[in-house]
């Protein structure tokens, strides 16, 4: 991409809840099921944030979004468009999350739109933006932000739920201009399989199953795997070729290869893939951050990872890092951003 034709990150905004449950408290929820060592060592969990009561989910967004602003020095009047990629689950359904950030930081000459594509949100926002940046020469500054507490929907008594006992709260903003002359946001690819789009969700309070009487104290840990066996075999065999597609389609379109990474934004998974991915990728410990002390905050984990990544100096001039998800329903998605003077 030419230095006259690019979106450039200007940088993050990140905010998390005051409270946290430890790794023996999500052991206890389990009722025997899990001890705490092994939420620490096989699920990766030392602790993961609540929602305390003001923590909404478009609230916490908002709260991202003036950090963003505050870290950048970015005015709340240069932003042209708002992707809010924060959860359904929030304070009040059918209204629009990207307006209410939008009103809260005073975005006058902002429009914005909600989309969802769960955990790997960011990265289809990523793609979004930039082909949108590029085509319209009225869009010069996006942010990309949303919250996240789907772990509200967490049933810790259920086994089939350990792959989502990390569900954490919080929520994340990054901000991108066109041609910002540095940290270049190159290419993005996302893959799709439809195939598994209602294995796993909230199974009652939608039109198909609505809350009762008579469900209400079920309705609200319905976060399930519906079609736990399904989704597991589809995933068993497709999942890993799928990511690893994702990430050498994004560095291709990047005319980077694997050999390059530098640093690799990674959602929060089990400490198994965690370390699988990274020794796949050639890369090291050192060259990422495990969110063990974090959680999963659905599709803010990438904007985290890349928060603290530069924050801890694991991010450098010249880094090229790779954001890489994955979200129920199902969908893989990775991108890739040239840090630093192009």
């Amino acid at each position: 991409m030419s230095a006259d034709n690019h979106v450039g990150v200007v940088g993050t905004g990140i905010y998390l809840p005051k409270q946290t449950i430890t790794a023996e408290e999500i052991a206890e929820k389990t009722n025997g099921n899990w001890t705490a060592e092994n939420v620490v060592k096989k699920l990766g969990i030392k602790q993961v944030y609540v929602p305390g009561e003001h923590d909404g989910t478009q609230e916490m967004g908002a709260y991202a979004a003036q950090n963003a602003l505050d870290n950048t020095g970015v005015k709340p009047e240069e932003i042209d468009v708002i992707l809010d990629i924060g959860e359904e689950w929030k304070e009040y359904p059918l209204t629009t999350s990207a307006l209410y950030v939008q009103g809260a930081i005073g975005a006058v000459n902002a429009w914005g739109i909600d989309l969802q594509n769960r955990c790997a949100t960011s990265l289809s926002a990523f793609k979004i933006a930039k082909d949108m940046m590029i085509a319209d020469d009225d869009v010069d500054t996006v942010m990309i932000v949303g919250g996240y507490r789907n772990g509200d929907f967490v049933d810790f008594s259920d086994p089939h739920m350990s792959m989502m006992y990390n569900l954490s709260a919080g929520a994340g903003a990054i901000i991108l201009k066109k041609n910002y002359g540095k940290n270049f946001l190159l290419g993005s690819h996302v893959k799709a399989d439809g195939t598994l789009a209602r294995t796993a969700g909230v199974e009652i309070g939608g039109t198909k199953n609505p809350i009762t009487k008579d469900n209400i104290d079920q309705a609200y840990k319905s976060l399930r795997l519906m079609e736990p066996k399904k989704m597991k075999d589809r995933l068993n065999e497709v999942s890993m070729p799928n990511w690893f597609e994702c990430i050498d389609k994004a560095l291709d379109k990047s005319s980077k290869k694997r050999d390059d990474l530098d640093y690799l934004a990674i959602l929060h998974i089990k400490r198994s893939g965690h370390e699988g991915m990274v020794k796949e990728l050639g890369l090291n410990e050192e060259q990422t951050i495990y969110l063990e002390d974090y959680g999963h905050l659905g599709q803010i984990d990438q904007i985290l990872s890349l928060h603290l990544g530069l924050k801890e100096g694991k991010i450098k001039d010249g880094s090229t890092i790779g954001l890489i998800a994955a979200g129920i329903g199902y969908v893989w998605g990775a991108s890739v951003i040239q840090w630093g003077e192009q």
